[in-house]
């Protein structure tokens, strides 16, 4: 190239797959938790995957809004009850901005976790 500038837009499926993969990894957490909206975005998936024979990575539980500060990201979790919840949840807002950053480039203005459930030891 000749010196121009060169802009790269990350979609928000895309971020909401990195974040999703992020928080599931966080040690503590038992599943993401897809809730009512979350479930409706599955049969979107699921349709969408049937039109264009597409298989886009799960982002379930996880929505991410754009602003123009950065990202702003909502993950909506169950933990397992062997930990604190409370420091489940801000090693998920770490590990989340972390890896969002690291992997997409785009800045995290805020990671916003919903603990929805806590799953009991067997």
């Amino acid at each position: 190239m000749t010196g121009g500038k060169l802009s790269m837009v990350v979609a928000p499926p895309v971020i909401a797959a990195v974040a999703a993969r992020a928080a599931a990894g966080t040690p503590g957490v038992a599943r993401l938790e897809p809730g009512v909206r979350g479930l409706l975005a599955v049969l979107t998936r699921a349709g969408r995957q049937r039109w264009t024979d597409a298989d886009p990575a799960p982002t379930e539980g996880v929505r991410v809004r754009v602003t123009g500060a950065g990202l702003i990201v909502h993950v909506d979790i169950a933990v397992r009850s062997n930990g604190p919840a409370a420091e489940v949840g801000r090693a998920v807002q770490e590990h989340v901005a972390r890896e969002v950053d690291e992997h997409t480039g785009q800045p995290v203005d805020a990671v916003c976790v919903h603990i929805l459930d806590i799953e009991p030891e067997l």
